[in-house]
């Protein structure tokens, strides 16, 4: 294992004054190479875990050293801190890192930390309390109207029972938001045919009873009366609503194979998964003007901060179709822009 140290260290700013070509001190090097070795022969890491855990504490140790720090004993909690925002805020020889980069970072500086303190190299841990920085919410995936419709029509294809279950899953999916979890978990007497409505079981065992489209109600319907009972003469009498070949309830593996089947099928391309369903039906309701607390009792949620992350999905929407067509968002050599530049008329 090549030694850690030998790099020459980058000129940083705020708290002990950098050098600009300070080199890590021997005590630092000898410290990170204690540890990488532990890891290495103790405790068995992969190569390419030391090799990241190796470039990641490379940079520690240059950042350390252009901040005159020479003794592991002398590393403050202010110092663990101060490194982590100089990742976020990058220099001339290094981008700014992406949170998960940074908090991947940390992990190598902590163990470091963690590993001296044990070791009895130093008597505490300046990492410990230090919190990696949270990575952005990631905006949920949502599919067009038009897929969706696509989708659907792909899962019934040959009107095989087979296909009039998968309709039947997928409308149930989309048409009311249930997680995966939830319609496979469902048994025939939890839908409503008539008042179309059906029942689900959300987390913590919270019931809720959601509507049904007239589309999702009338492929359940043809599934429980031309499929399901070929399914159910194969088994041993289950309640469950979606039924596998075997007559038993559908898992949830296979109801992942029977979306990417259909998505398949209708040339989706693309990530797209059974809870992409469930943000289709929030998204496409917030587009279509419903609260966004009805949204957060049709999907279970039991904040609705957990919801609000929808209404920047539509909010996108709209700046997209925004810039699209309002003549103030076009670009002045644009069709919208010289129109505003004509003189304009009485009236």
């Amino acid at each position: 294992m090549g030694a850690v140290g030998g790099v020459g260290a980058s000129a940083v700013g705020g708290g002990r004054q950098g050098r600009p070509s300070a080199v890590p001190s021997p005590a630092l090097v000898d410290a990170v190479q204690g540890w990488l070795e532990h890891l290495d022969v103790e405790r068995g890491a992969a190569r390419n875990t030391l090799a990241s855990y190796r470039r990641d504490l490379r940079r520690y140790l240059d950042y350390l050293a252009g901040r005159g720090i020479v003794d592991p004993g002398e590393i403050t909690e202010h110092d663990v801190t101060a490194f982590l925002a100089y990742l976020r805020e990058g220099d001339g020889d290094h981008p700014p890192l992406t949170a998960t980069s940074a908090a991947r970072s940390l992990v190598a500086v902590r163990g470091l930390h963690r590993f001296l303190l044990l070791d009895d190299v130093t008597g505490q841990d300046p990492a410990a309390g230090v919190r990696p920085p949270s990575a952005p919410k990631r905006l949920p995936k949502a599919i067009s109207t038009g897929d969706v419709e696509r989708l659907l029509a792909a899962a019934s294809a040959g009107g095989t029972p087979a296909g009039l279950r998968d309709r039947a899953l997928l409308e149930v999916l989309y048409g009311c938001g249930a997680r995966i979890s939830e319609a496979v978990g469902l048994d025939v007497d939890d839908v409503d045919l008539d008042g179309g409505a059906v029942r689900l079981l959300g987390k913590g065992r919270k019931e809720r009873i959601v509507p049904l489209g007239s589309y999702a109600l009338e492929a359940v319907r043809g599934y429980l009366v031309r499929a399901r009972p070929g399914f159910a003469s194969a088994g041993s009498g289950t309640p469950a609503l979606f039924l596998n070949t075997r007559g038993g309830r559908l898992s949830r593996q296979s109801a992942w194979t029977v979306l990417r089947a259909a998505a398949g099928r209708a040339r989706l391309t693309g990530e797209l998964s059974p809870h992409t369903l469930r943000h289709s039906f929030a998204t496409h309701l917030l587009d279509g003007g419903a609260d966004v607390r009805v949204v957060q009792e049709l999907l279970g949620h039991a904040s609705v901060t957990t919801t609000q992350i929808y209404t920047l999905v539509t909010a996108e929407r709209l700046r997209e179709v925004y810039a699209a067509a309002h003549p103030r968002a076009l670009a002045a050599s644009g069709s919208g822009g010289a129109a505003l530049n004509a003189p304009r008329g009485r009236g």
